[in-house]
């Protein structure tokens, strides 16, 4: 079985690095079939249902390796934070007129 190890992204409704802290391993896509009587979409892979959330990145790879099962990693992207301050917007040096 194929499985991917990342970090998740923030998400758009979070200002927090809440949830990116750690690795989640979780199954690669399986194919999935349409059922001829009712025309749902199915899957009979269950693996796909599972998240695994580990500390570290050596703590996943150790668990994929102690089940067999093959392994793609996926490095975060750094973010630049530029700091901000409230204060910045009434400087004396700031380019551009400050508006209502």
């Amino acid at each position: 079985m194929k499985v991917r190890i990342y970090k998740p992204a923030k998400t758009a409704m979070q200002s927090g690095q809440g949830n990116t802290r750690e690795w989640t391993l979780e199954a690669e896509p399986s194919p999935k079939e349409l059922d001829p009587l009712m025309g749902w979409t199915s899957s009979r892979d269950t693996m796909q249902q599972i998240r695994l959330r580990f500390d570290t990145l050596d703590e996943a790879k150790a668990h994929a390796e102690r089940n067999g099962w093959q392994y793609t990693v996926e490095q975060p992207h750094a973010r630049h934070i530029r700091p901000k301050a409230y204060a910045d917007n009434f400087a004396f040096n700031r380019i551009g007129r400050w508006t209502h």
